[in-house]
C-alpha cells in the first residue's frame, strides 16, 4: 500500500483541563477521528481524517475542541498553489477522480458584490414597507399575450425565492421533508431534484417542483400529476455537460423503491437525454408532458449557465417552455468532479442578464418566467437578480447552512455529519425535520423582509416593477464589456 504524502488539512485541538472524556466527540463524529485510549484516560484524534465539519466542537459540552486548519506551509508559488499540490498528491495515491460537494469555492468575480442599488430621495419618495403594501407575490408560468380564452397555467409564489433541485438519495428523505414543509409553511415552491419523489412526502404535492432528467428516476404519470409543476433537467451549474451519478453503497431500499432501480445499484443519470438532440426534440417532450398533465401544468427547463445560454434559452422557449431555470458556476452539488465544479460554465449574473436581454430583443420575454440559480448567498442578490431580470431564485447551500451545513464539501460520501446529505439512517435522524424547517422558514422570512426594506427604499412597492429594471443598478470596479453584458451603467452615471 502506497504511504501517503499527504498532510492533514485539519488539526483538532483539544483542552485537557476541560475535556471531561465524555465521549460526545466520538459519537458525534461520521468520519472516525476521534477515539478513547483507556490506558492514558485521554480522547485522542486522527487528525488525518478530519473534515472540519465542526460537530464536534459544537457539541463539546465543554468547548474543549477547537479546528484550525493545518498550519503548515508549502514554499509559496503562486503556479502551484497548496491546493493543486493536495490533488495531485492525492491523485497519485489513487487514480481516480477528484470529487467534492457543494458549489464552485474558487475567487472568481462575484459580480453581486460589484452591483450596487438605485435609492430614492427626493423626486420619487421612497415607501414605508411597515405601513403600505409590498407585493412580493409573482407567478411563474407563461404571460398572456392578451386576457382571451384559457390562460397558460401559471403557479403563485409569496415570495421570489425557491428551494432548489436537490434528489432524494443525494440528501435525506430528513431534510428533503423540511424543505417541503418550509416551502408550504411560506407559500413557495422546493424541487425534488432528479431522485423521484417519496410516497411520505406527497401530501406536499401543491408546493413541489418535479424533475424530469435523464435518467428519468421515479417519473411515471402519477408522478407528473401530482405535482405543481414539471421541470426538465438538461443540465447544473456545478458539472454543466455531465450526468449525474448517486453510488450503488448509497442506494438502499427505500431510495432504490423511489428511484425505481435495483438496491445497491449505481444511479446514473447520462449527460444527454436521449430522447433530445434538437430543440424540436425538446418542443416534443415539452408537449408530452403538458399532454400527460392535461395541460394543467407549467413545464420548465433547467440548464448550466454556459457561453451560448441566450441562445439556448431563445430555443427553450420558443419550444413551448413555461419556466427556464438558469443555474451558474457557483451552483452547488452533492458530488462532482473537482475539476468539472471549478473550471466549467459562467457566473450566473452574466447569463441572466444575456439571456433576458435576449429574450426581450426577440420580443418573447413575456413567454417564459426566468429563475437564476447559483451561489446567492443573502436577500440583496436576490434583488439584483430580479433586477437583471429574474423572475424568482432558486437558493441550496443558503438553505443547507440554515439547517447546519458547514460546507466541508464531504457531501458525496454519504456521511454527514449533519444529517443533511447522510445515506445512513442513524446519521440521518440527526436532522430534526421540524427544526430544520423552522430555521428554513425563518431565513426566508428574514430575506423576504429585508426586500421589502430595499424595494421601500427604491420606490418601488411591487416586484414587477423592479423585474429587468437595471436602472436601478449601478456598477463599482467593473470593466467595460462587463457593464456591456450586464447592461448597467457604472456609478455615477
Amino acid at each position: 500500500m502506497l504511504k501517503t504524502y499527504l498532510e492533514p488539512e485539519f488539526r483538532v485541538e483539544r483542552d485537557d483541563e476541560r475535556c471531561i472524556r465524555c465521549g460526545v466527540c466520538i459519537t458525534q463524529c461520521t468520519f472516525g477521528v476521534h477515539w478513547y485510549d483507556a490506558a492514558a484516560d485521554r480522547v485522542e484524534a486522527v487528525d488525518e481524517r478530519c473534515v472540519g465539519c465542526h460537530r464536534c466542537s459544537v457539541f463539546c459540552p465543554t468547548g474543549a475542541i477547537t479546528i484550525r486548519r493545518t498550519p503548515a506551509e508549502y514554499r509559496p508559488n503562486a503556479n502551484w498553489r497548496p491546493e493543486f499540490l493536495f490533488d495531485l498528491k492525492r491523485q497519485a495515491e489513487t487514480g481516480g477522480v477528484v470529487l467534492t460537494g457543494m458549489g464552485n469555492d474558487k475567487p472568481l468575480r462575484v459580480y453581486w458584490d460589484h452591483l450596487l442599488l438605485n435609492a430614492s430621495q427626493v423626486t420619487n419618495p421612497s415607501i414605508d414597507p411597515l405601513r403600505e403594501p409590498m407585493e412580493l407575490r409573482t407567478y411563474l408560468g407563461a404571460k398572456p399575450e392578451r386576457v382571451a380564452g384559457d390562460l397558460p397555467p401559471a403557479l403563485r409564489i409569496d415570495t421570489p425565492i425557491l428551494f432548489s433541485a436537490m434528489s432524494y438519495g443525494a440528501i435525506s428523505f430528513q431534510a428533503q421533508l423540511a424543505l417541503f414543509q418550509a416551502a408550504e409553511q411560506l407559500g413557495t415552491l422546493a424541487n425534488t431534484g432528479e431522485g423521484g419523489w417519496p410516497r411520505g412526502l406527497r401530501r406536499f404535492k401543491k408546493n413541489v417542483i418535479v424533475q424530469v432528467a435523464s435518467g428519468r428516476f421515479g417519473v411515471d404519470a402519477e408522478y407528473l400529476n401530482d405535482a405543481a409543476m414539471i421541470e426538465i433537467k438538461i443540465g447544473q451549474g456545478a458539472k454543466p455537460g455531465i450526468g449525474g451519478h448517486l453510488p450503488g453503497e448509497k442506494v438502499n431500499a427505500p431510495i432504490a423503491r423511489t428511484r425505481m432501480i435495483p438496491q445497491g445499484t449505481d444511479a446514473l443519470s447520462p449527460a444527454p437525454h436521449h430522447d433530445i438532440y434538437s430543440i424540436e426534440d425538446l418542443a416534443l417532450l415539452i408537449h408530452a408532458l403538458k399532454e400527460a398533465t392535461r395541460y394543467e401544468k407549467p413545464v420548465g427547463v433547467k440548464v448550466a449557465a454556459v457561453h451560448n445560454v441566450a441562445a439556448i434559452a431563445s430555443g427553450i422557449a420558443r419550444a413551448g417552455a413555461d419556466v427556464i431555470a438558469i443555474d451558474g458556476v457557483r451552483g452547488g452539488t452533492g458530488a462532482a468532479p473537482k475539476i468539472i465544479r471549478d473550471n466549467v460554465g459562467i457566473p450566473i449574473e452574466l447569463a441572466l442578464a444575456a439571456v433576458d436581454r435576449r429574450l426581450r430583443q426577440e420580443g418573447i420575454r413575456q413567454r417564459v418566467s426566468i429563475i437564476a440559480a447559483g451561489g446567492f448567498r443573502n436577500s440583496a442578490d436576490v434583488v439584483k437578480a430580479i433586477a437583471l431580470g429574474a423572475d424568482a431564485v432558486y437558493i441550496g447551500t443558503a438553505a443547507f447552512v440554515a439547517m447546519g451545513c458547514t460546507l466541508c464539501q464531504k457531501c458525496y460520501t454519504g456521511r454527514c455529519a449533519w444529517g443533511i446529505t447522510a445515506s445512513d439512517p442513524a446519521i440521518a435522524r440527526r436532522l430534526n425535520p421540524d427544526l430544520a424547517a423552522e430555521r428554513l422558514v425563518n431565513l426566508v422570512r428574514g430575506w423576504s423582509a429585508e426586500i421589502k426594506e430595499m424595494l421601500g427604499g427604491m420606490g418601488v412597492n411591487a416586484l414587477e416593477s423592479l423585474r429587468g429594471n437595471r436602472d436601478h443598478l449601478r456598477a463599482v470596479g467593473l470593466e467595460q464589456w462587463e457593464m456591456d453584458v450586464l447592461g448597467v451603467k457604472g456609478a455615477g452615471q
